[in-house]
């Protein structure tokens, strides 16, 4: 938007063309969010606060007169607060990056000379965080006075410049390695022989030690196989008691099968067929009693037809009797009706004794005497 201006997360904004309403600085310092600005009346630019990075490389005279290439790396950037952004932006805000590291290096090539010159090769090599902590410690006052400050410093390596002073140092140190490599070379040549040897001793030990069992199996084995060849005959007549044994008891189970299937096959029908011969016989019978029981019955009712057929005349003979006798009769018609009751009676005690007398003798018991009853 015209006029308005916000800075990255990494710049400050700077707004020259009045007086600072901060500090009374040059300009005003803007960071981490945005201003209006007047335009025409007003200036804004932008320092860069990101982290930047400045590589030297300086030949150093130690105490011993000994030249040494050093070579370093320093990570240095913008500080935060508003005085070190006026400071570095009234130094940087032109050719900020090349400038600040250009300025940078030179500050800590001074020192790295400086120091290095008041210590010797060996304290170098052997103590190069002392080095680098000693320049860094040396550095920080001139880098705040131009609002830079210093994150890291690094010694990446030390060269004595082909004189061969540190492979002279280095030459006992690695005399000792060679003479302590030797020695432990030998000692694992030797614990190699020695194992080497015991793992021979222990190959022949095991090699006898398995022809002893060899010999110790051989001689169970042969042991084994003559009291099989001894044991033979017996254990044939064994083999043979067991078979004999097992086909007795296969013979028993047959039978007890063969058994069941007899009692199965012949019994059972044989049971049944008597059964149904009973049945038939015992409803013969019964038919043949039914039928008699019947004929009886049928030849006492025809009996009994007759007689009552041949009743009237017996009563008119037994009248013509009375009439021909003298009777006197009392009571007039009462009188003559108590005696024609009188002979009906005795035709009927007459009729009686004659069905007992010509009626068939039969004897039914009461079952069959129930079904001659319902088939009449």
């Amino acid at each position: 938007m015209l006029g308005y201006y916000v800075p990255e997360p990494d710049e400050a904004m700077l707004i020259s063309g009045k007086k600072s309403d901060v500090g009374g600085g040059p300009f005003d310092v803007v960071v981490g969010h945005g201003r209006w600005v007047l335009p025409f009346f007003r200036k804004v630019r932008f320092l860069s606060m990101a982290m930047h990075e400045a590589q030297i490389r300086e030949v150093c005279v130690t105490t011993q007169g000994i030249q040494l290439d050093v070579r370093a790396v320093i990570a240095h950037k913008v500080g935060g607060d508003v005085a070190s952004i006026v400071n570095a932006g009234q130094r940087f805000i032109s050719e900020q990056e090349n400038e600040m590291n250009q300025l940078t290096g030179q500050i800590f090539s001074g020192h790295l000379r400086s120091i290095v010159g008041s210590m010797t090769v060996e304290q170098i090599i052997r103590e190069r965080d002392t080095l680098a902590r000693q320049v860094l410690e040396a550095s920080k006052r001139e880098m705040g006075s131009i609002g830079l400050v210093v994150d890291s410093f690094q010694i990446q390596s030390i060269d004595d410049m082909d004189s061969g002073y540190i492979n002279a140092l280095a030459a006992p140190n690695i005399a000792k390695v060679q003479r302590e490599a030797a020695v432990e070379r030998a000692r694992a040549d030797q614990e190699s022989a020695k194992a080497q040897q015991e793992s021979l001793r222990n190959q022949a030990d095991y090699e006898r030690e398995t022809s002893i069992k060899r010999a110790q199996i051989k001689a169970e084995t042969d042991k084994a196989d003559a009291e099989a060849a001894q044991a033979g005959p017996l254990a044939q007549a064994r083999v043979n008691q067991e078979i004999i044994r097992e086909q007795s008891v296969l013979a028993q189970a047959e039978a007890e099968l063969r058994e069941q299937q007899l009692i199965s096959e012949v019994v059972k029908p044989a049971e049944a067929e008597a059964r149904r011969t009973h049945i038939i016989a015992e409803a013969d019978a019964r038919a043949v009693e039914i039928q008699s029981a019947a004929a009886a019955k049928h030849n006492r009712i025809a009996l009994d037809q007759q007689i009552i057929e041949q009743l009237p005349a017996l009563v008119g003979e037994i009248a013509k009797g009375l009439g021909s006798s003298n009777l006197t009769v009392f009571n007039g018609a009462d009188g003559v009706n108590e005696v024609m009751t009188g002979v009906v009676t005795q035709g009927a005690a007459l009729l009686k004794s004659l069905q007992s007398e010509f009626a068939p003798k039969v004897i039914v018991d009461d079952e069959v005497a129930d079904d001659i009853d319902r088939s009449a």
